[in-house]
């Protein structure tokens, strides 16, 4: 059971994102909330690549089939830390966007948004 407590973690992760996505209307809680959805979403690639008791993926055995039987799979490690940099960019640039909305409109409803739209 205790294997698959990062798994349950990162399904709360995502539950917790997607809530706020739809249920909020504050905009700055929109884009924390996306950021929540993304780093669950993260916790979930870097869980398919763990192995209970697995090595470093940089040592290099003579037969490789038994190397990848008992290394840790670099593959997710690689994209996550790619798209944590994705996802540290996109929740910069939403967050400058939030605060010129505040100084256009001086809100950040989005209630008070869609009255302004016309």
């Amino acid at each position: 059971m205790m294997e698959y407590i990062t798994y349950l973690a990162a399904v709360v992760l995502v539950a917790v994102g997607v809530y706020a996505l739809v249920t909020k209307e504050n905009l700055i809680k929109k884009v924390m909330g996306l950021a929540v959805l993304t780093n669950g979403t993260h916790m979930f690639l870097i869980s398919l690549g763990y192995r209970t008791s697995g090595i470093a993926p940089i040592i290099s055995f003579a037969d490789s089939r038994i190397f990848s039987l008992i290394s840790v799979d670099p593959l997710p490690q690689a994209m996550v830390l790619t798209s944590i940099v994705i996802n540290l960019s996109i929740t910069a640039l939403a967050l400058s966007l939030v605060t010129r909305v505040y100084k256009l409109f001086g809100t950040v409803d989005t209630k008070k948004l869609k009255v302004l739209k016309g």
